[in-house]
């Protein structure tokens, strides 16, 4: 089943079970892939790694909306928001922990020999391209920029 099914079948379910908040989050997140098929016409179909970046563009943007509102003073707001990063963190791959991240950017560096901040650009791209989904892309860039600094 696709990520895009299972969040239909989800959908379907918050729906009978009167679970508004889940509900409308889930919506929102099919109205994403749905924008992201249409400017994909004519040309491959949408992938698995396609719909996945969909949801985690949607948890990038509930992070971004809480720190806004936190620093606004709308706790209401970052209830609201963080109850919604909830739902979507479900349907993300499972987040692996900070020495797991810091073991494979340091694989990184070694294979890129990379020796300074100046090789940033060589390092970040390649542990994205390892971690996508499985991190918070601001923890990779603030461990990557640590170890640069410190090597």
């Amino acid at each position: 089943m696709s990520l895009k099914e299972k969040i239909a079948e989800d959908m379907k379910t918050a729906m009978k079970s009167g679970q508004t908040r889940r509900l409308e989050t889930l919506r929102s997140i099919k109205a994403a892939m749905l924008e992201k098929e249409i400017a994909m016409r004519g040309g491959p179909a949408m992938t698995a790694e396609d719909e996945l970046g969909v949801v985690m563009s949607a948890a990038k943007r509930r992070k971004e909306s809480i720190d806004m509102f936190a620093q606004g003073g709308r706790q209401d707001l970052v209830a609201a928001e963080t109850e919604e990063l909830a739902i979507i963190q479900e349907y993300l791959p499972a987040q692996i922990g900070r020495p797991e991240i810091e073991r494979i950017v340091r694989e990184v560096i070694a294979q890129t020999g990379a020796k300074s901040a100046a090789d940033f650009g060589k390092v970040m791209p390649a542990t994205m391209k390892q971690l996508k989904g499985k991190a918070d892309s601001k923890l990779i860039q603030d461990i990557v920029k640590e170890l640069l600094a410190g090597a």
